[in-house]
């Protein structure tokens, strides 16, 4: 067996186990999770955004709020900033630091929800976002892999899972925390998926 096939296991465990015995970020999961039952219940809508990985992510998170995870239930609005036409339009007219923000200016509003993803936490066009969701008034939620970092400070419940030296550790607990989110939101929303 190659010796990388283990190493990099053995990586991934060590982010989980990281993840498991932090109890603020865990707090911060199941307050993210009461922000987002929270807009639901109240009729709002839930925005995701992040690039490259990350805006699979935010793709991935919003598909499943808007489809299914597991089980049939009502279609949740939730909704990834990711059509191509609208970021080349932006990035195009007003720069790609804008590809975001411009799109919470026209469809968000006061009580949405806002998952800001970034691995390091520094994003520029996430930046952006979160900035322009605040001033919106809406609740931002961050994912980051760097504790302390400039998107997890302005955000109102900040998710860091520091996974190691490269983003990919942190992508793959940025992906539990994502499901640990669906789930909460559904065990509140739609308890008979889970009698």
């Amino acid at each position: 067996m190659k010796p990388h096939i283990l190493d990099t296991l053995h990586q991934a465990r060590n982010a989980l186990d990281a993840l498991l015995a932090n109890p603020a970020a865990l707090a911060a999961i199941g307050d993210a999770g009461d922000a987002l039952v929270n807009a639901f219940r109240q009729g709002k809508r839930v925005f995701s955004c992040g690039n490259g990985g990350s805006m699979c992510d935010a793709m991935h998170f919003a598909e499943e709020l808007s489809g299914r995870y597991r089980l049939n239930r009502k279609a949740l609005p939730a909704a990834s900033i990711s059509d191509p036409s609208h970021i080349s339009c932006v990035g195009n007219d007003y720069g790609y630091e804008a590809i975001f923000s411009r799109y919470l200016e026209a469809h968000a509003g006061q009580g949405d929800v806002l998952l800001a993803i970034s691995t390091s936490g520094s994003s520029k066009n996430v930046l952006a976002a979160v900035k322009e969701a605040k001033a919106l008034g809406m609740v931002v939620v961050a994912l980051t892999g760097r504790a302390g970092s400039v998107i997890g400070e302005l955000a109102d419940i900040d998710v860091c899972t520091p996974g190691g030296q490269y983003a990919d550790r942190v992508q793959e607990l940025h992906i539990k925390v994502i499901h640990i989110l669906i789930e909460s939101v559904e065990r509140e929303l739609f308890p008979e998926n889970y009698a």
